[in-house]
């Protein structure tokens, strides 16, 4: 059997360097709790609500895509 491993990339940093915010700023516009943000920033979460995904999208100006990138395991 062969198993396949997959990554998804957490890109919530970048976006926010580029975008050049910081998470408060990010709690204030969509209501995200703080540590939430940090969770998702320092990529210590284990997945993402779809409502916080919608928030963070919306306040951000972004797609799915641009907070997080499926890049395939090369083993």
């Amino acid at each position: 059997m062969v198993i396949i491993n997959t990554m998804i990339k957490n890109r919530f940093s970048i976006i926010l360097g580029i975008k050049r915010m910081d998470r408060g700023e990010v709690a204030k516009l969509t209501g995200i709790n703080r540590k939430t943000l940090y969770n998702i920033y320092h990529d210590k979460s284990k997945g993402i609500e779809f409502e916080t995904l919608n928030k963070l999208c919306f306040a951000l100006d972004c797609t799915p895509n641009d907070l997080f990138r499926y890049v395939p395991d090369e083993n």
